[in-house]
């Protein structure tokens, strides 16, 4: 999960920073509003931290531009205001939840857990993701950590159909009839396309890799492995 995490409270950043990653969480952090819009500009996130009293472009308004502008990504609200119009005005602005400071670690966590087991609405429709990376099915644009690589029309095609097989060992006939659907095709082609896409894949710094199932096909991993090649 990368998690963007906006709180201009160094001490309490850098303690927040820290939980997360040693929960295996990606973060990113910005110290004031205007860095975090700035973030939100350039990245995908699965989920922003937002405090609401920030330097220069305050909470609320950052996260009201962000619902403006069609980016539902879960925000955890953070915010020293306790009182129950404070709530208010966090929740009907657009935010998923609220947290008060100060507050357990463990206390967040969950909220951060229960945050990310609601279906993943902030996504666009013509998106598939597996692991850290996103393939947008219609500009057939490759992103992973904040890296977008443009793709061909086949490329596209031939990774949405891994991505949506992910995990699994796709035979070379299954992948060849699935994705060349419109035109016969010599298997050498499939080899070249799958070190065009390792290469992008590499290139945008995503943990997925292809590998080869010796003899009989390939599949997307999340993570690399120790088989296959």
């Amino acid at each position: 999960m990368r998690i963007l995490l906006v709180e201009d409270d160094r001490a309490l950043s850098l303690a927040i920073a820290y939980r997360l990653r040693k929960e295996k969480m990606t973060v990113d952090c910005a110290g004031d509003g205007h860095a975090g819009g700035l973030a939100l500009t350039d990245n995908l996130y699965d989920m922003v931290l937002l405090d609401r009293m920030l330097p220069g472009i305050d909470g609320i308004s950052l996260l009201k531009r962000m619902r403006s502008q069609g980016n539902n990504v879960p925000v955890l609200m953070l915010t020293a205001m306790d009182g129950i119009q404070d709530r208010v005005i966090g929740l009907d602005s657009g935010a998923d939840d609220y947290l008060v400071k100060p507050f357990a670690m463990d206390e967040m966590m969950a909220r951060i857990r229960a945050l990310s087991r609601r279906p993943a609405r902030w996504l666009p429709q013509n998106t598939i993701t597996t692991g850290d990376l996103l393939l947008d099915t219609e500009r057939m644009l490759l992103r992973s950590n904040g890296q977008e690589r443009e793709l061909s029309r086949r490329e596209g095609q031939l990774l949405a159909f891994l991505m949506h097989n992910a995990g699994q060992v796709l035979p070379r006939g299954i992948i060849l009839d699935r994705v060349w659907t419109d035109t016969i095709v010599e298997e050498g082609n499939l080899d070249i396309y799958i070190h065009f896409l390792r290469k992008k894949l590499e290139e945008a710094g995503s943990a997925c890799r292809i590998q080869t199932a010796r003899g009989i096909g390939y599949k997307l991993v999340a993570a690399p492995t120790e088989q296959g090649g």
